[in-house]
């Protein structure tokens, strides 16, 4: 299955579940693939955002800067040539963190039709209801109205936001509850087991939500139904 099309399948499912089956099939520790709750959706009626990363640092705040426009411009001819969906994940690091301002509507527009389906930033991000339109997914620390001259200080290296490393080609999931970065070992198998997960978790509750069964009763079929399903124990 070529990379698009299974980027296409992951879109079918939600964040939590598609972490909660990374941590059954992939070793990576859970601590290295989630983003911390400062990261949120802006633009939650368009998730799930399933994408490929393209990493920025980006000054949007310090007074005085100089505009750099060039090294975004050379972002901008590299997702064009990217066959699959792009998520611009940009690390901002000017002195002022409270006003990064990393986009509104008019930049997202540009990257839209450069095959950027939305941006997960440390900063903030305007201009909401035109993103809506474009539509254009944003997850960020909130709303900032205005921003400084943009600075691009560097390009396509690896950025930690949200807590978690992120690198050019890292595949992320992300909704209205958060991002995650997906581990690459595990990609290839993920929508098989994630629609496992689903059932599994359909079943699980149904146990969970009775009142006659004690804990340790509920925690056993749970097991049980781990095997079942194909998970083993965590």
């Amino acid at each position: 299955m070529s990379l698009t099309n299974l980027l296409h399948e992951l879109c079918e499912f939600d964040t939590a579940l598609i972490a909660n089956t990374i941590g059954y099939i992939d070793p990576t520790p859970p601590h290295e693939y989630y983003m911390g709750g400062s990261i949120q959706s802006v633009t939650p009626s368009l998730g799930p955002t399933v994408g490929v990363a393209v990493t920025c640092e980006l000054d949007s705040s310090t007074p005085h800067n100089q505009a750099t426009p060039e090294p975004y411009l050379r972002q901008l001819d590299q997702i064009c040539q990217i066959a699959e969906p792009v998520i611009w994940v940009v690390k901002t690091v000017g002195s002022r963190p409270d006003h990064e301002c990393v986009l509104g509507d008019g930049m997202a527009k540009t990257l839209a039709a450069a095959g950027c389906i939305g941006a997960v930033t440390d900063g903030g991000v305007r201009d909401v209801a035109g993103l809506l339109s474009i539509p254009f997914a944003a997850y960020c620390k909130g709303r900032t109205i205005h921003h400084c001259a943009l600075n691009y200080v560097r390009i396509n290296q690896p950025i930690e936001v949200g807590g978690i490393t992120v690198r050019t080609g890292d595949v992320l999931h992300a909704n209205d509850e958060g991002v995650i970065r997906i581990p690459s070992n595990c990609l290839d198998r993920l929508p098989a087991m994630a629609i496992r997960m689903r059932s599994f978790e359909q079943d699980a509750h149904r146990f969970m939500r009775q009142a006659d069964l004690s804990p340790r009763a509920k925690r056993q079929k749970v097991s049980e139904l781990l095997e079942e399903y194909g998970f083993g124990k965590r």
